[in-house]
């Protein structure tokens, strides 16, 4: 549900699905009984407005006949390179809807096109907005305190293992120190979405980090939100929703609830893997406040105006406008130079423009939104299919329209002298803070370690951000470790953390990476691996390879009983080691049809699997043994005892491998 944070984290895993506390010191205290909400004064300045005066200076007018042709230039193509079914594209300007309009199919199979009033797409964790202004509306109200222990308001317990409390700006900024949940994100029927006072308790995640110091995007932590929201406001959350936000806002064709109404079910548009693909089943989130929102683009622009004018839509409030400022104000940065959290929201300023926002997945639909609070303009897109990763997607979209309508060219800067020294001192491997680092998943975060690596010209390079044609990008150090992109916008930084961890911050301020010790390093790791599988590959292959061998050279040599059962073993252990790693690889894979399987449906495949993996653990005392007996052997060549200690180290690696990545875990949290 959560937004893509690198091209990797664009991942199934990641689409479930989405340090200094800046301002805290300056932000109003916000008591339980007379909340003081004052926000802080808007950062626009008469400097700031006659540079924005001089970026539009030879830049279209923003109508919506020119932007009508523009995004009729754009959506088609991506459709039809992405192999993707339909899209909507939503723009309003100073209280206005500019421009709405849908492309391609809601239903592929039928062609029936894409309505931006009477389509309903899947938002994701866009979602999480609805919900964040729900509990400010609850701030304004004095019923909940922004910096009070979460659990004065729940009926179960939140461990505090660092010793300090998670507070609702922890949750606001993802820094309540959760580790990634995953089991019955998404569930695949209706069965499955229990009440939130069920499903929280059975899926409290282990607090990894100290709340409040370190972003890691937290579905859970949403969850536990609008849970609060529910208990403090006496409504069911969707009642809530509906009363307090849909209505007043006139969104009629917006809901959380699962399934959908009667009067909206027909409205929804189907989802895709891909538009040649056939269609896919209604995505169930059993953590519904993080993401179950359906709705029209239409309706949406109705939520966008109302955060863009302070809380207000066509008569109707639903923040104060001191609320909503404060909303909107930056909360929490884990690196000053990059963009941070709001109160929900997140920034993401692009072109010389402080933009807030947030993106949205399921496992089909793609959404992302954004707020251009000192311009009034808001942006919003969505698509129905995930596509074949061929097109351009939702992020050009928006940097297309943003560099037609606000032209910008970064500020050039003075050389920093210790260029080549900062960018060795940053390279190595990072994992994101955004990870299952306890769970019998932890392993999943060795396909989105990143590896930053220094090039010729002292710029650097981060795995995976790329730029449209693939090519690596290059970033330049323009200020103290914090690197911008050579010709571009995009930015980097990195910092030491109190535990001296280097710690790597991207444009999306709700993860970090950390620099992975030797333990953790995914190549590391992947090497280990590789080098076990290889050698139980080799030596079930070399079984018949060796007895073609003997028999042409006559050579039998002669072996107790003891040993050669032990070697009909040691067989059977490679065997075994390689049926997980295969049956691992399936279960990950078969997840891109069905993510419902990571759940209790799950669990009993779960422990046969880590059946196999006891046994192949276990198997390395046995191999060090059979090592051991061949090297007393006479009978043996000395090369079938070197092959045999080979062998013992890899199954030595393998058990270790699966004790580190927790694949032995007796819990089926994850």
């Amino acid at each position: 549900m959560p937004r893509h944070s690198l091209p990797l984290r664009r991942s199934l895993l990641s689409g479930l699905v989405l340090c200094l506390p800046a301002l805290l010191a300056g932000r109003p205290a916000l008591g339980a009984q007379q909340p003081a909400l004052k926000p802080p004064a808007k950062p626009t300045t008469q400097a700031a407005a006659e540079l924005t005066a001089t970026q539009r200076q030879g830049a279209p007018q923003l109508t919506r006949e020119d932007l009508e042709a523009f995004i009729d230039g754009i959506a088609p193509t991506q459709l039809a390179t992405g192999d993707i079914a339909g899209m909507v594209v939503a723009v309003v300007k100073d209280g206005k809807v500019l421009f709405a309009k849908g492309y391609g199919y809601s239903d592929v199979a039928l062609k029936k096109p894409v309505s931006v009033d009477s389509t309903l797409f899947r938002i994701g964790s866009i979602s999480k907005t609805l919900m964040w202004t729900a509990v400010m509306q609850q701030v304004e109200e004095g019923k909940i305190d922004l910096d009070k222990d979460v659990n004065s308001y729940i009926d179960f317990k939140i461990p505090a293992p660092f010793g300090k409390p998670v507070t609702m700006t922890n949750l606001m900024t993802h820094t309540p120190g959760f580790e990634e949940v995953l089991k019955e994100l998404f569930v695949t029927d209706t069965l499955m979405v229990v009440p939130l006072k069920t499903w929280l308790p059975n899926h409290l995640p282990t607090e990894i980090y100290e709340p409040g110091t370190t972003p890691a995007y937290s579905n859970y932590g949403a969850t536990l939100a609008g849970y609060i929201v529910e208990r403090m406001s006496g409504e069911q959350f969707d009642d809530y929703i509906d009363a307090h936000i849909l209505r007043p806002l006139g969104m009629t064709n917006t809901t959380f609830r699962q399934p959908l109404p009667a009067a909206l079910a027909p409205m929804m548009s189907k989802g895709y893997a891909k538009a040649s693909d056939s269609a896919k089943a209604f995505e169930y989130v059993a953590a519904w406040p993080a993401g179950s929102v359906a709705a029209t683009a239409e309706n949406m622009t109705h939520f966008m105006i109302a955060q863009l004018q302070d809380g207000e839509y066509n008569g109707a409030r639903i923040l104060k406008p001191e609320t909503a400022q404060l909303m909107h104000a930056r909360l929490f940065g884990a690196l000053d130079a990059l963009p941070g959290m709001a109160h929900g929201f997140y920034e993401e300023g692009r072109n010389g423009h402080r933009v807030i926002g947030h993106g949205g997945d399921t496992q089909w639909f793609h959404s992302d939104m954004h707020l251009m609070l000192d311009d009034h303009i808001g942006f919003f897109v969505s698509y129905n299919s995930a596509g074949n990763g061929k097109g351009t997607g939702r992020a050009e979209i928006w940097h297309q329209f943003l560099d037609r309508y606000f032209p910008y060219t970064p500020p050039a800067v003075a050389p920093v002298s210790t260029a080549f020294a900062d960018a060795h001192a940053v390279a190595g491997t990072y994992r994101s803070s955004r990870r299952s680092q306890t769970t019998f998943v932890a392993s999943s975060e060795l396909a989105s370690q990143q590896a930053v690596t220094v090039n010729a010209d002292t710029t650097i390079s981060v795995q995976g951000m790329d730029d449209l044609a693939g090519n690596p990008i290059h970033f330049r150090e323009i200020g103290p470790r914090v690197f911008r992109q050579v010709g571009g916008q995009e930015m980097v930084a990195f910092k030491t953390d109190p535990h001296g961890v280097m710690v790597m911050g991207n444009p999306f301020p709700f993860e970090v990476g950390q620099r992975a010790s030797l333990v953790k390093n995914g190549k590391f790791n992947e090497s280990i691996l590789g080098f076990a599988i290889a050698m139980f590959l080799l030596t079930l292959l070399g079984w018949p390879l060796n007895a073609m061998l003997r028999r042409h050279y006559g050579a039998q040599p002669v072996l107790d009983d003891r040993y050669r059962m032990l070697r009909w073993v040691i067989r059977a252990l490679c065997f075994a080691n390689i049926l997980f790693v295969c049956l691992v690889v399936k279960f990950f894979a078969n997840l891109g049809d069905d993510i419902g399987a990571l759940s209790s449906r799950s669990d009993g495949y779960l422990r046969f699997l880590q059946l196999i993996a006891l046994i192949g653990a276990l198997g390395a005392f046995v191999a060090i043994y059979y090592d051991v007996r061949s090297w007393r052997s006479t009978a043996l060549w000395i090369w079938a005892k070197v092959w045999n200690t080979l062998l013992a180290v890899a199954f030595v690696g393998f058990a270790l491998f699966l004790l580190n990545w927790h694949l032995l875990t007796t819990s089926l949290r994850y």
